[in-house]
């Protein structure tokens, strides 16, 4: 077991093995029960490095994530009104500020614990656990386009230019000891390891990727998050300009924590932005 003053630890993620098996991925909905991935999958002991200690100075653009301090007037990310009234409003103003967005549509938030006593009181889903992007080439035009279902020429005008979707992540309980989301370096990432799956959602029909592993990929994740930080990392990106386009993450057990360890609280908000 290393020690939690190494800059890494080895931990066991999980990746599609091959597609012999027809693809669907379930996803929770929330209050204790679990998601679903059908296909054939495997699991590979990977290394995660201390990104606060072994990577200084990510890119959005780059390594497809970055961390920021990120202090909140929200006090209850339980609390629906306050999200929706105060959170969305500051995580525009820090999304336009970090990335030179003209504009941003916050279009969804979720909750995640990794206890399901936590799931089943505040009905909250389970951490992703497999290694997959939310988006593909083609699914996240479409969010666009579901977006402005009422409003489809404006659609057409905003897929003229350049946009993106972001996912920003923070713990919204204690600072997070096991289950911490990690994120593969875009820029070690094969185009041809990400495979297009189907989301089987209750409402609506999507597609994302599950990603096949490989030796070369670097997996990385910010020891004790805390409720003053917030996770941006890039989900998809309209440029086919050389840039990060899809971020890889999951969750994982951390061999480390200790068996009381808070579970993980963390509340993701999926934002569009334009450009």
């Amino acid at each position: 077991m290393n020690s939690p003053f190494e800059c890494s630890f080895t931990a066991d993620l999980k990746f599609l093995a091959d597609c012999s098996e027809p693809l669907v991925y379930v996803p929770s909905k929330g209050g204790g029960d679990q998601t679903e991935h059908q296909g054939n999958y495997r699991t590979h002991s990977v290394e995660i490095h201390d990104a606060r200690q072994c990577l200084p100075a990510p890119d959005l653009d780059r390594e497809g994530f970055v961390l920021v301090s990120h202090p909140s007037a929200v006090g209850d990310f339980y609390d629906d009104d306050a999200v929706e009234s105060t959170y969305h409003g500051e995580l525009i103003d820090l999304l336009k500020r970090m990335t030179g967005a003209r504009r941003v549509e916050i279009f969804d938030d979720t909750r995640r614990s990794s206890s399901i006593a936590k799931q089943r009181e505040r009905g909250t889903r389970d951490p992703a656990n497999i290694a997959h992007n939310d988006y593909t080439h083609d699914s996240g035009a479409r969010r666009l386009s579901d977006l402005f279902a009422d409003a489809p020429d404006e659609a057409a005008s905003l897929k003229q230019r350049r946009f993106a979707i972001v996912n920003a992540w923070r713990p919204i309980g204690e600072p997070v000891v096991d289950h911490p989301l990690v994120l593969c370096d875009a820029g070690t990432v094969d185009k041809d390891s990400l495979v297009p799956v189907e989301r089987r959602g209750e409402d609506r029909t999507g597609e994302l990727q599950v990603a096949l592993y490989e030796r070369a990929q670097r997996w990385f994740y910010y020891p004790r998050m805390n409720r003053d930080e917030v996770l941006l990392f890039k989900t998809y990106d309209s440029a086919i300009d050389g840039r990060a386009r899809f971020t890889p993450h999951s969750s994982c057990k951390d061999p480390r924590a200790p068996a009381d360890a808070p579970p993980r609280e963390s509340l993701e908000t999926r934002c569009l932005l334009f450009f």
